[in-house]
């Protein structure tokens, strides 16, 4: 079940399941979720392994970085892609998790975001990949809405997350194994 916005603001002031949500989620959230903002963006080089046991992602190189008050604003061409960090970081309880998706206007203007499932239990911001799949050049401003987080009930009894991942963690230092 898909949790409403009562229950979330509830849950965001007694718990914590949110932090530094901007002031429009707080009063006046539109939907079932929360809209989240672009926080980090970064690019990536090097190389990366991922086998059976071990991984190692590529190093990243920040590009731009949310300010509050300060516009800072990135140009993505057809064909870039980025890593991406949220302003907002989430703790996640055992009983909830967390999907989340472009918004409207972030694939109309055509850019694609890779998201995955956010597990119980995870702390931090979420990392997530921008690609510019449309022809033309998008202007992106830090802190602008980019997805929309819809949380949802784990019935049955969920896992925390022991993932190495935990914190908002881009990327690997160098070769690790698996948890």
């Amino acid at each position: 079940m898909i949790l409403g916005p009562k229950k979330l603001l509830s849950l965001v002031k007694g718990k914590k399941l949110v932090e530094n949500l901007a002031d429009r989620e707080l009063t006046n959230p539109e939907g079932a979720g929360f809209d989240l903002r672009l926080g980090e963006l970064f690019k990536i080089k090097g190389r990366a392994f991922l086998g059976e046991f071990e991984r190692e992602t590529p190093d990243v190189v920040t590009v731009a970085k949310y300010t509050p008050g300060k516009s800072k604003k990135v140009k993505i061409l057809p064909g870039e892609f980025y890593l991406a960090k949220t302003v907002e970081h989430v703790n996640t309880p055992q009983n909830l998790t967390i999907n989340f998706k472009p918004r409207t206007t972030t694939f109309r203007s055509g850019l694609y975001l890779r998201t995955g499932n956010v597990a119980p239990g995870y702390q931090g911001e979420l990392t997530f990949a921008i690609k510019n799949e449309g022809p033309v050049t998008v202007v992106l401003e830090m802190g602008a809405r980019v997805m929309h987080a819809q949380f949802e009930e784990v019935r049955g009894g969920g896992n925390m997350y022991r993932g190495q991942w935990q914190g908002g963690r881009v990327t690997t230092k160098r070769r690790e194994r698996q948890v």
